[in-house]
């Protein structure tokens, strides 16, 4: 969704809806290109459609108002698993964060980023401790990107049989048997 205003020209400025082809329809000009485009750029495009047949140096301002369509899943070993909203650039400590952050007792320290490329499955493997300690770039994500984070099974087992062990008192614990 696109919040597009021309100063002084209360008729021009409103919504609109990008549509499923990446375009949006607007007043006097038609169809116009805006997925894969900068704000900046449709705002251009905009400007120049405009003053080529309409008005005299037209100042257009365009604004995301909202993102719909492009979105990440976080599976795994986090607070919260789902689909999030890509908003804007987005890299994957950011999108941890939004997922909650890994689930520390359980999380191997292992993530996926699974991506489709010319309608291809790929996927590259992250440490995440060096990712978030700076020690490797930290990957920018993209529209319809997987983020799994891996479950340690060691992790997990100690976390279950620290829940069901019974509490003792330090010295009843190291008694002999």
């Amino acid at each position: 969704m696109l919040d597009v205003s021309v100063f002084q020209v209360p008729d021009l400025t409103r919504s609109v809806q990008v549509a499923d082809n990446g375009t949006i329809n607007y007043p006097l000009i038609g169809e116009v290109k805006a997925s894969g485009r900068t704000a900046h750029q449709v705002e251009t495009e905009l400007t120049s459609r405009l003053s080529a047949k309409y008005l005299q140096s037209p100042q257009v301002t365009v604004f995301v108002k909202e993102y719909n369509s492009q979105r990440f899943t976080v599976e795994g070993s986090v607070r919260h698993t789902g689909v999030f909203p890509l908003k804007g650039p987005t890299t994957l400590v950011q999108a941890l964060a939004e997922a909650g952050d890994i689930d520390k007792d359980v999380a191997s320290g292992a993530v996926v980023i699974f991506r489709t490329i010319e309608g291809k499955r790929c996927a590259a493997r992250f440490d995440f401790d060096a990712v978030q300690g700076g020690k490797t770039e930290d990957p920018p994500l993209q529209p319809g990107d997987v983020v799994v984070v891996d479950t340690s099974p060691t992790k997990v087992f100690v976390a279950g049989f620290l829940r069901v062990l019974p509490i003792a008192g330090t010295a009843a614990a190291f008694a002999p048997l």
